[in-house]
């Protein structure tokens, strides 16, 4: 039992003693863990270690087997190599390092640098089109430690800047394009995009105040019907209300004529009507035989009338003018008023 608690031991002392052992590399990810080594061989366990940032502040050192620190994830280990438990982008910099025996004699000195990198961001690929030419911009987040490449349709160009520029005949190849980024330790790539834009030679689809042309023809088209169709049903209504109009001015002058027509004919012959209808009277004749003023004549008392039928109603619509009356001054003295026969 005793043996495989030894063998136990053993293999953690090993893995820990393989974790101690990565060493720092000059260009580190953002998050790492790893070891600066000290290169001077330190035996004399009672010698004075320290470590300094050039950067900052950050001091680390070892004095009569004590550690003092005034920076939180610094380590120092037995042998003097510093320990990193992750590193930082503010830990760039160089770390210098002095060792003194127990007599205060130096007996190594030197400095180890170190590039601390955070990971590449996953870009994105915009498309600005003005004119004939297309611009393709890489989009990097404001990151200024990366590396940007332009690939055409998976083969890697010439250009390093965040901008490509295109051209007509660029985008008639119709091509896929897409960007990368890279720093010292990571790296990654756009996804792929094609080239779609209205161009000053007819190509890529066209926009009409900044929507698709066939929509904006769409609507326009519709529109220009609908007003047509409005003008078409006001200039069928004007027609019509000319007609009615012409019509009724027709008519009005028809019936102006008729009249007319009926009031000369009535004027020339002598209407058998009165004007209410009833049986004109005849006209009396004046007696020409010669009577004596001595001679008295005895007339006849005027008998009483019953009151004449209601005439028959008249269809025409202008009956005819009352007949004038003869002049009191052409009858004789002697003639009696003229009275209707029964």
């Amino acid at each position: 039992m005793s043996c495989q608690y030894s063998l136990l031991f053993l293999f953690l002392c090993g893995f820990a003693a393989l974790t101690v052992a990565e060493i720092c590399k000059t260009e580190l990810l953002e998050g790492t863990s790893c070891t600066l080594k000290l290169p001077t061989t330190n035996t004399d366990k009672s010698s004075e270690i320290k470590w300094a940032h050039g950067s900052s502040n950050a001091v680390i050192q070892r004095k009569n087997n004590k550690n003092k620190s005034n920076t939180p994830g610094l380590t120092l280990e037995e042998d003097g190599s510093l320990t990193f438990e992750s590193v930082s982008l503010k830990n760039t910099g160089k770390y210098t390092y002095t060792v003194f025996n127990s007599d205060g004699t130096l007996i190594g000195a030197g400095e180890k640098e170190i590039n601390v990198y955070a990971k590449a961001p996953k870009p994105t690929v915009k498309i600005d089109c003005k004119g004939a030419d297309v611009t393709l911009t890489c989009d990097i987040r404001d990151r200024t430690d990366l590396t940007v490449s332009w690939y055409k349709d998976n083969t890697i160009q010439t250009e390093k800047k965040t901008k490509l520029l295109l051209t007509s005949a660029h985008i008639q190849e119709n091509k896929p394009y897409s960007c990368s980024v890279s720093n010292p330790v990571s790296n990654e790539q756009s996804g792929i995009v094609t080239v779609s834009c209205t161009t000053g030679d007819g190509s890529g689809p066209r926009k009409l105040f900044g929507f698709d042309l066939w929509i904006m023809v769409s609507i326009l088209a519709g529109g220009g019907a609908l007003l047509l169709m409005l003008i078409c049903v006001l200039i069928i209504c004007a027609c019509r209300s000319c007609k009615k109009q012409k019509k009724h001015e027709q008519d009005e002058e028809e019936l102006r004529l008729r009249v007319f027509q009926d009031e000369a004919h009535t004027g020339t012959a002598r209407s058998k009507h009165t004007a209410r209808g009833q049986p004109a009277p005849p006209i009396p004749q004046e007696d020409t035989t010669p009577q004596t003023p001595t001679q008295t004549q005895t007339q006849p008392k005027a008998q009483t009338r019953s009151r004449p039928p209601p005439p028959p109603e008249d269809d025409e619509e202008n009956p005819p003018p009352l007949p004038r009356p003869r002049n009191k001054q052409h009858r004789k003295r002697h003639e009696e008023p003229y009275r209707p026969m029964e």
